[in-house]
């Protein structure tokens, strides 16, 4: 007998005029029996999946009784192999096989696994000694984490008096805890300039600054134009590519008051700048003596440009003198540098973290019947307000007054000097002539000229040169050699590009500081050199050392 799923060949019925022509897929549907069309396999499948509801797995047992109870409503009384009626019941579903009940023996395999299950013993308790050392570890855990509380506390209380939640107060300690750019605070090393008395880099900002100012202010001055702070800000911005406001233009009244003179005029021509003409603003007129004029007028001329840029970065220089002055005078011994001879900072005095310069006061624009605190509008409208306003301007003037009298004054104090722990045990009197002896070092090198530190240079090469100078000699095979050609051997034997000329000043400082090895003697219109090579050389180079040592070139 042939399976109930497989359709009979030929059950359908013929269709006129489908002979000859290729057959579409709903014809093909359309002849085809109710059974394949809801899912059965045709001829061509082997296979179909068994798709159930969504709500049921395949093996969970509300699938099972579900397809059980389906079969049975299906095909009461229908043979098992017959498909249902179209109209039946079952018809709507797949008359699929469901999946066969668990037989006896896998019943018996389950219900054994079971009693097995509960004749195992219970769980064993954990032993009393192991959970005793959880709880210790756990309270070292707890107190540790109390001790990480109360450093966080601590430090937190050292760092600000601030309330732990304010966080509007913990802004602005990290912005002035964090370092400046890089090429902020190592700007002097791009400088092609010996080392000297530098300035910070603020302090270059604002002398190029007053630069733009200075300029753009001659060049409207000198043609008899109002020189106003709106033009002067837009060029100096153009000039620079930087923001410059009003506290820059105080900051420059400050480092140089008699640069300008600046005022508040009202009626000034704006030439369509946005501004109003009967609005005050804030000119700048160059101040400049009697001798300086051109045709009865003053006149901004080139050179007294450079000298009031000169004037005003003496000027920036003084201001980082006074800083530098009381550093020394905070450190342990205290230093007192002539300022005469001061030609460098302190080593460990850091130029950058100079304060800012505070801007000086700028003429503001004269404001009538503008009342800003309660006391004048008290004493203003009295007799004309209610009595419970009066009542109220009167207690907030007296809690303004308060605030302001209750604020401390702070004072800078210098931090003791401390000695470091790594000192303890160490005798007083030798730590107070080993700082003695570093403060008169450093005191040297502060007050150190330019041909001291050209000297300093030369003496810190003479060591590595000394077996330079030997060796040529020794190559040449000559007791003596003309200056000329022996700078020539020098420059090419030595490391560092240094120029003959140059290295003549080398060979007649080893003379001066070594006349027993090295003698020069001049000869007609030639200089000849002459060396000792039967001298050790070490003893040359200890000496060199010693020599170098003394000048503080090592």
């Amino acid at each position: 007998p042939g399976s109930p799923r497989t359709p009979a060949r030929g059950v359908s019925p013929a269709v006129r005029g489908l002979a000859g022509r290729k057959r579409s897929r709903r014809e093909m549907e359309a002849e085809s029996p109710v059974g394949a069309r809801l899912g059965e396999p045709s001829g061509k499948s082997a296979r179909k999946r068994l798709e159930l509801p969504r709500d049921a797995e395949p093996g969970s047992p509300g699938a099972v009784g579900r397809w059980r109870l389906q079969r049975v409503r299906a095909a009461p009384g229908a043979a098992p192999g017959s498909a249902p009626a179209p109209g039946a019941f079952g018809a709507a579903c797949p008359a699929l096989t469901p999946c066969p009940l668990p037989a006896q023996e896998d019943v018996a395999e389950l219900r054994g696994r079971l009693q097995r299950m509960k004749v195992q013993g219970p769980v064993p308790s954990v032993p009393s000694g192991t959970s005793s050392e959880l709880q210790s570890r756990l309270e070292r855990v707890r107190q540790l984490e109390q001790r990480v509380r109360q450093r966080r506390a601590a430090s937190g209380a050292a760092a600000g008096p601030g309330p732990a939640g304010d966080t509007a107060g913990t802004a602005p300690a990290g912005e002035a805890g964090k370092k400046p750019p890089a090429y902020q605070r190592f700007h002097t090393l791009a400088q092609d300039l010996p080392p000297g008395l530098t300035l910070p880099y603020k302090f270059r900002v604002l002398a190029e600054m007053f630069r733009s100012v200075d300029t753009i202010t001659g060049m409207l001055f000198n043609r008899a134009e109002t020189v106003t702070f709106a033009k002067v800000k837009q060029g100096v911005q153009d000039m620079m590519r930087r923001q410059f406001e009003e506290q820059h233009l105080g900051q420059i009244k400050a480092v140089y008051p008699s640069s300008y003179q600046l005022r508040q005029e009202k009626n000034v021509p704006t030439f369509g700048s946005g501004g109003k003409k009967s609005e005050y603003q804030l000119t700048l007129e160059p101040v400049l003596g009697e001798e300086e004029k051109v045709d009865g007028r003053p006149h901004l001329s080139a050179s007294r440009l450079l000298e009031r840029r000169r004037e005003f970065h003496r000027n920036l220089v003084n201001i980082v003198r006074e800083h530098h002055r009381a550093f020394l005078a905070a450190l342990s011994p205290p230093m007192v540098v002539p300022e005469e001879k001061l030609t460098r900072w302190h080593p460990r005095f850091n130029v950058d973290e100079v304060p800012d310069i505070s801007p000086a006061e700028l003429p503001r624009a004269p404001q009538e019947d503008r009342l800003s605190t309660a006391q004048e509008v008290l004493s203003t409208a009295r007799g004309m307000l209610s009595p419970k306003m009066e009542k109220a301007l009167a207690n907030l003037a007296l809690r303004t007054a308060g605030a302001g009298a209750g604020e401390p004054a702070l004072s800078k104090a210098p931090a003791p000097a401390s000695t470091s722990s790594a000192l303890r045990g160490v005798s007083q009197g030798l730590l107070e002539r080993i700082r003695a002896k570093e403060a008169r070092r450093l005191q040297a090198l502060l007050t150190r000229d330019a041909r001291q530190e050209e000297r300093a240079a030369l003496l810190a090469r003479l060591p590595a040169m000394a077996r330079l100078l030997r060796g040529v000699f020794v190559a040449e095979k000559k007791p003596a050699l003309g200056m000329e050609l022996l700078c020539a051997r020098l420059a090419d034997s030595c490391p560092e590009l240094v120029a003959p000329g140059e290295m003549e000043k080398h060979v007649r400082l080893f003379a001066e500081l070594l006349p027993d090895w090295v003698g020069i003697h001049a000869l007609r219109t030639d200089t000849y050199v002459k060396l000792d090579k039967e001298k050790d050389l070490g003893v040359v180079i200890e000496r060199l050392n010693k020599a170098a040592k003394e000048a503080g070139a090592l």
